[in-house]
């Protein structure tokens, strides 16, 4: 979820703190800017999603917002979540999400927030780069949103995570397999570099064009301090903005953007790729000072954990 409207120059340096708070002195905002949601473009919503290619389109591009296309086997743990469209006749992409488990995806609850939304209704499909290339899509029997999970008007407030049981454990390989969790205590330090991957838009109201294929753009942990203080400039507020189970991460041009939501935020820790980050909302994409919002995931490693077992097993 991405709020619209571009934002005019941000003023002012925050400090790379990795702590929410409010204490530093932010830039005096200017004007009200008139702001509306853009909430998850899905189908039950009436918006606008990738759709099967023409397979008299060739024109390819790199998107996610500055990204390029993904090389086979190097995130296998990406998966497509799936509704099926009315109009379309067709299960639509409409969020990413990460295999945690053979049986298990992480994503983010705003996906899946819809009221009396059933498991029957969506589908996840695997080990695949380009979208609706040999679809073999997986039943989904169970979803989870974390309880405090709630909205505002210009984002999600807190724990925009949730989980979804697949009716069977998958069968790992070099194409689907699992990424690691991170321990609570673990610190992801400002500046450090970190990679986001999907098939959302590659600028704002610019969707990723055929073959729709998986794409990944390096991007910069911001602090969280920092992250406020510019966050509370364009929005005009003066409470906190990014809470501490909140991560930010990006720069000007690279960025998740719309339908990339519940993918994963991914770093190279001690040689083994962790999942800090879930995609979650944000302001445009891509613009300067205003980094995409990551639910954090170390803040909800023991609540997975109470629904996801330990153990690779079912």
């Amino acid at each position: 979820m991405r709020i619209k409207e571009g934002p005019g120059e941000m003023a002012g340096e925050g400090s790379t703190m990795d702590k929410a708070g409010t204490g530093m002195a932010c830039a005096s905002p200017g004007p009200l800017l008139m702001l509306w949601l853009l909430v998850l473009a899905a189908p039950w919503l009436g918006g606008s999603v990738p759709v099967n290619p023409d397979p008299s389109l060739r024109h390819e591009r790199v998107g996610i917002v500055g990204g390029c296309n993904v090389p086979a086997r190097r995130y296998p743990w990406q998966v497509s979540l799936r509704f099926h469209g009315m109009g379309s006749g067709q299960w639509q992409h409409i969020c990413g999400g990460s295999l945690i488990h053979p049986q298990w995806v992480l994503t983010a609850a705003h996906c899946v927030e819809l009221e009396g939304l059933e498991a029957a209704t969506l589908r996840v499909q695997v080990g695949q780069l380009r979208l609706y290339n040999h679809d073999q899509l997986c039943n989904v029997t169970e979803i989870i949103r974390h309880p405090n999970f709630n909205m505002s008007w210009y984002g999600w407030d807190s724990a925009d995570i949730a989980l979804l049981k697949l009716e069977a454990p998958l069968t790992l390989s070099e194409d689907v397999n699992l990424v690691s969790l991170p321990s609570p205590s673990l610190i992801v330090p400002p500046g450090m570099l970190c990679w986001v991957t999907g098939w959302g838009d590659i600028a704002d109201h610019t969707p990723l064009p055929p073959p729709y294929h998986l794409q990944e753009v390096e991007v910069p942990i911001v602090g969280n301090r920092e992250c406020n203080c510019h966050y509370q400039t364009i929005l005009e507020r003066d409470d906190e903005v990014i809470k501490q189970d909140m991560l930010c991460a990006g720069s000007e041009g690279h960025d998740s953007c719309q339908m990339d939501s519940g993918g994963p935020l991914v770093c190279r820790w001690k040689c083994t790729w962790i999942q800090v980050g879930v995609v979650s909302w944000g302001y445009g994409c891509g613009y300067n000072n205003l980094p995409g919002v990551y639910a954090r995931v170390t803040s909800y490693v023991s609540w997975i954990h109470q629904h996801v077992p330990l153990s690779p097993g079912p």
